[in-house]
């Protein structure tokens, strides 16, 4: 298997939610600044990656329209990020893929960099952000080599990403320089929050706090 870097990893936007905490919109396609998140994320993603895959499970036509291949759920309905991370691995055609959500528009540009840098670093099979005082378990770069073992655990009814991150080796990987890149938008005062802060970095020549 290839080492974690740029051209063996595949970006997997996760927009595969109900997106209860929003009425049920479908958050990736909620515009922040001026954009869907998904635009977003996309934009910030594609630099990191060989390419780039969206997971949705409503308005396919939609997200196709952004040139990249969309996949759907295998497993359940509606049954969380997991099955999100294995549709996007059984997609990838890379050795490896890195997990954002589509509602956290402010995605780190040095993202792919980090997890890869921790997994290498630790021999780890997994790497996940930490940032905010918590794990950012979404925020993960993943071997698709682990796809049957994921595959096994959403067959047997596991939904929890840290019950099957613990069969593995986990690289924690620190982001406590960014905390403000793994805001999610959940609330019409996220969305607030999230686009004066986009808004705030155009302004300042496309830099981000901490990031001179």
């Amino acid at each position: 298997m290839a080492e974690p870097e740029r051209n063996t990893v595949t970006g997997v936007v996760l927009a595969g939610g109900r997106a209860t905490r929003m009425g049920g919109m479908d958050k990736g396609l909620v515009e922040v600044a001026g954009r869907a998140m998904v635009d977003h994320v996309l934009e910030r993603l594609r630099p990191q990656t060989a390419g780039l895959v969206i997971n949705a499970n409503r308005n396919e036509a939609d997200y196709r329209q952004r040139g990249w291949p969309v996949v759907a759920d295998a497993f359940g309905d509606f049954a969380g990020p997991l099955a999100g991370m294995a549709a996007g691995l059984a997609a990838s055609t890379t050795d490896w893929v890195v997990t954002v959500p589509c509602d956290s528009p402010m995605v780190p540009p040095d993202l792919v960099a980090r997890l890869a840098a921790g997994v290498r670093d630790r021999n780890a099979d997994i790497g996940v952000a930490h940032a905010d005082g918590r794990m950012q378990p979404v925020f993960a770069l993943l071997p698709v080599c682990l796809l049957e073992d994921l595959q096994a655990f959403l067959r047997e009814g596991g939904r929890k990403i840290d019950r099957w991150y613990a069969r593995h080796g986990l690289a924690v990987v620190a982001f406590d320089d960014r905390p403000e890149a793994f805001v999610n938008v959940n609330t019409p005062e996220d969305r607030s929050t999230v686009a004066a802060r986009l808004a705030g970095a155009h302004d300042d020549g496309g830099r981000e706090p901490g990031h001179d």
